[in-house]
C-alpha cells in the first residue's frame, strides 16, 4: 500500500480526494497544521506527495523546495492557477507533475498511478513487496525507500525479500545460507555474516532502523 500525503487546505475538496484515492487502496494523511509541512512529512514519509499551491503562511512552491531539500519523493502540485508561469515554476521548484483545479477524480488517480509508476518501476503484473515505507520490486530487483532507489547486491536483495516474505518468522541462517547458496560448494558462515552486516548498514544509512532483529542461537526476523 503506498501512502499518500495530502496538502489541501479547502476541507471539501481534501475529504473528496482522500476518499477517492482511499478507495484506490492508498493510504492518504491530511496536513493540519499548514505552517509546518515538513513535520507531519517527515513522520508519515509517503511514497507521493500532492501539494497545493495557495496555502496558509507558506505556497506550495515553498513546500515543493523544502521537501526537495531533504528528500526526492515524487510531488504532484495541485493548483486552480493554472498558467505556464505557474506551472513552469512548479516543475523548475522539483515537482513531477501538475494538476489544474477543478479536475475530475478519476483524472486524479490516473496522475497518481502514472507518477507511482514511472517512480517505483511499476508495471502490471510486477509484484512488489511493502514494509515500514519500503518497497521491494521482485521483477527488477530493486529497493526503493523516501523517494530513493537503494543499492543492493544479489545476495542482500534475497536476505531481504526472504525475511519479508516470512516476517513474523524467525528464520535460521541455515535456511537464509541454503536459500543463497544452494549447490554443493562449501560456503563459509562468515560469508553470511558480511553479507547480513552490509545490508544492515545499507538500510540504516537510509534511515530504515532497527528492521532484522537478531535472535541469538535463532536466527533472523522482521517483525510484521
Amino acid at each position: 500500500m503506498y501512502r499518500i500525503l495530502l496538502v489541501e487546505d479547502d476541507p471539501v475538496i481534501a475529504e473528496q480526494m482522500q476518499k477517492h484515492l482511499e478507495r484506490w487502496g492508498y493510504e492518504v494523511k491530511l496536513v493540519e497544521d499548514f505552517g509546518d509541512v515538513l513535520k507531519p512529512f517527515t513522520d508519515f514519509a509517503p511514497q507521493l506527495v500532492l501539494l497545493d499551491i495557495l496555502l496558509p503562511f507558506y505556497n506550495g512552491h515553498y513546500w515543493c523546495s523544502q521537501i526537495r531539500r531533504i528528500s526526492q519523493v515524487p510531488i504532484i502540485m495541485v493548483s486552480s492557477v493554472g498558467d505556464n508561469m505557474n506551472q513552469v515554476m512548479a516543475l523548475q521548484m522539483g515537482a513531477d507533475d501538475y494538476l489544474t483545479k477543478p479536475f475530475g477524480l478519476e483524472v486524479l488517480s490516473a496522475k497518481v498511478q502514472a507518477v507511482l509508476r514511472r517512480t517505483y518501476d511499476f508495471q502490471p503484473g510486477s509484484s512488489l513487496m511493502e514494509h515500514r515505507g519500503m518497497i521491494l520490486d521482485l521483477r527488477e530487483a530493486s529497493l526503493h525507500y523516501d523517494g530513493r532507489k537503494l543499492e543492493l547486491t544479489k545476495n542482500e536483495f534475497r536476505i531481504l525479500q526472504l525475511l519479508l516474505e516470512r516476517k513474523g518468522s524467525v528464520i535460521s541462517r541455515e535456511e537464509i545460507m541454503k536459500r543463497l547458496w544452494n549447490n554443493d560448494c562449501f560456503v563459509d558462515d562468515n560469508t553470511l555474516t558480511v553479507n547480513m552486516a552490509r545490508l544492515r548498514r545499507t538500510l540504516e544509512e537510509a534511515g530504515i532502523r532497527d528492521l532484522i532483529q537478531t535472535r541469538k542461537g535463532m536466527g533472523y526476523l522482521i517483525e510484521a
